[in-house]
């Protein structure tokens, strides 16, 4: 029998490697065969180096420059070329990305971005454009423009687009101003928006951001709007609602219709948060159930990039109701048939009633690229199919792991884009976030953990249409095996990960005193020791 080291892990309970594969000796380097230990590139640098030959510095600086001249040297690390290029491929290395695995976050939909899209994005007609350029100049990116706002009109059963905001909470402030506007218009000053509580939890910060008192409406015991208490909450002070359909418990909200008809009823508009418009498109317009404004992440469903690799674009969808308050600017067409870009001086007569700008831009030019190579890559056949392939995926992870993980909604139908898990059942003591750091260990990224707040040591799996069955089934045995292992009271997953480059660190600490800024020579404080950089 192995001695367990100071984590309690034991070579025998190791599920990843053989006999001794946790135990394996700490190195000098503190590198881990090919996992490298990166130094700051602060500790790489040194004076007098650089990668590059600059030519000789100027003589006297023109007076009028003088008072701008350094004083002291600048602050910044010394690298050859060799030693800035392995850096930052060494960081690059650490970093988990699409390419490598799936990303199973929960209400993000981290889908592949196609390498088409890339390629589109960057022909130079798109990528090396500038928004000050003369109108007649950039006819092809106006027409981009012009087709995908045509296609996500189509596709969501809308009266109108604005393509201007850069991001999904962007454009849930745009469709609330634009309700706003269209309360103002009828001298109807409202002060109340209703926000369920399986919504995003973006929309309640929208809706106080603009100016509004937001209250919550229960879910059911199903995980979806209480329509009794919508309904009893709606009178004249309520502007509108906000609710997000498929629901971040990864359902369908079956009486949409029925809600949208009775908060229309009661003189008020319906926000409906498109983030999970995967699931649904080419199968379900949201103007059909009632919906008067909705923003498409086309980061989610379109597969341009996210986060880091953005910037995002959201643009936001209009019913007939609220298309005369749309943002400005817009693209429309002269008599002559050129596209133009319509400012403020034009809009006072197309768009008179137009809540104003949001911007300054009309927007992303590479996402707009992306998305509309998607579609029409895709057609309407493929998109429909790119809805049925993510529920399929999402219902085949719940029906293979509700045996081992409580799933809360697992019986009240199927699924949409994911599957909602909880940790009810894992042995005193062990957590979701057990869960999620061992998934680490075993080459997956995390799952969302903790949210939706409806339900307890929620876990979130969003496998997307783009993962074969075959990584999925690689997914699922992770899970079930951290599972069984959380039942059994495996002491060494409380410590995981054991394979990461770093150990499980503080993140309550981490959260609130993080540190930032490099303290000059030596070791900046909280950095971990060798003895908690990856291995045993």
């Amino acid at each position: 029998m192995n001695a367990p080291n100071k984590s309690g892990w034991k070579p025998e309970m190791n599920p990843i490697g053989g006999e001794g594969a946790s135990a394996r000796p700490q190195t000098r380097s503190g590198d881990a065969g090919l996992a490298l230990e990166e130094p700051l590139i602060f500790e790489l640098g040194g004076a007098g180096k650089c990668g590059v030959d600059f030519d000789d510095e100027p003589g006297d600086i023109a007076p009028a420059l003088a008072r701008f001249a350094r004083k002291a040297p600048v602050d910044l690390p010394g690298l050859t070329e060799p030693e800035a290029v392995r850096h930052y491929t060494r960081l690059s290395r650490q970093n988990y990305a699409i390419d490598l695995g799936p990303f199973p976050l929960g209400s993000c939909t981290m889908k592949h971005n196609p390498r088409l899209n890339e390629a589109m994005a960057r022909l130079p007609g798109f990528a090396d454009i500038h928004p000050l350029q003369p109108m007649d100049t950039v006819q092809g990116a106006f027409e981009v423009i012009e087709q995908l706002a045509e296609w996500l009109c189509r596709l969501t059963g809308m009266e109108a687009v604005a393509m201007s905001p850069k991001a999904g909470a962007h454009g849930e402030l745009c469709g609330i101003l634009a309700i706003r506007a269209a309360l103002e218009a009828r001298g109807d000053a409202r002060e109340v928006i209703l926000v369920p509580e399986s919504a995003h939890g973006t929309n309640p910060a929208t809706a106080a951001f603009a100016g509004y008192r937001v209250e919550n409406i229960p879910a059911t015991a199903e995980g979806r709007v209480d329509l009794a208490a919508l309904t009893a909450r709606l009178g004249p002070d309520v502007a509108g609602v906000m609710i997000t359909n498929p629901n971040t418990c990864g359902l369908f909200e079956r009486e949409m219709k029925a809600i949208s008809d009775a908060v229309h009823a009661a003189g008020g508009l319906v926000y409906c948060d498109g983030a999970n418009f995967n699931a649904i498109v080419g199968k379900v317009r949201p103007g059909d159930l009632g919906v008067d404004a909705m923003h498409i992440n086309l980061h989610k469903t379109f597969s341009t990039p996210h986060g880091g690799g953005g910037p995002g674009s959201g643009p936001v969808v209009l019913s007939a109701a609220l298309a005369p308050f749309a943002p400005i600017p817009f693209v429309r067409r002269d008599e002559k048939g050129r596209l133009r870009l319509i400012e403020e001086r034009g809009a006072r007569d197309l768009a008179p009633q137009s809540f104003g700008r949001m911007t300054a831009f009309h927007g992303q030019m590479g996402m707009f690229t992306r998305a509309l190579t998607y579609i029409l890559s895709h057609g309407v056949d493929g998109l429909r199919q790119v809805a049925e392939d993510a529920v399929l995926n999402a219902n085949y992870v719940l029906r293979k792991l509700d045996d081992v993980l409580d799933a809360p909604f697992g019986r009240t139908g199927p699924c949409m884009h994911e599957a909602l898990f909880s940790d009810d059942n894992l042995h005193e003591g062990f957590s979701t976030l057990d869960i999620a750091k061992g998934l680490i260990d075993e080459g997956f990224h995390p799952m969302t953990v903790y949210f939706p707040l409806v339900v307890h040591g929620a876990m979130l799996v969003e496998p997307t249409e783009t993962e074969s069955r075959q990584g999925l089934d690689r997914l699922i045995a992770s899970l079930r095996s951290l599972a069984e292992r959380a039942q059994a009271a495996d002491e060494s997953l409380k410590s995981a990960p054991h394979f990461a480059p770093r150990r499980r660190l503080d993140e309550t600490r981490a959260a609130r005193k993080p540190v930032l800024v490099y303290q000059g020579e030596g070791v900046p404080p909280g950095t971990p020791s060798l003895s908690e950089i990856g291995g045993s």
